[in-house]
């Protein structure tokens, strides 16, 4: 059952990954870009967390909030760069 649960899960997060990349791809203006960018970095956390549960490594999660941080730190100069210019 945690299985069907899972795969589920997963499938649901790609749908919404290829999603995100069409708005990322087809986005009418920079910020739109951005935003839709820093939904694919939300997304693949899940994904990568969903890859450590299925194969059963531990080091994925780790791997995970690594991503998960430098994705902060890069919407953060991205955002940095739109307002300001660096």
């Amino acid at each position: 059952m945690a299985e069907i649960i899972l795969v589920t899960a997963l499938g649901l997060a790609a749908v919404a990954l290829i999603m995100g990349l069409y708005r990322l791809l087809a986005g009418p203006c920079t910020v739109t870009r951005a935003i839709a960018l820093d939904l694919l970095t939300l997304i693949t956390i899940p994904l990568l967390v969903g890859a450590a549960v299925w194969a059963g490594r531990a080091v994925y999660v780790d791997v995970a909030l690594v991503y998960g941080i430098l994705a902060f730190l890069g919407v953060l100069a991205l955002a940095r760069y739109l307002e300001k210019g660096i």
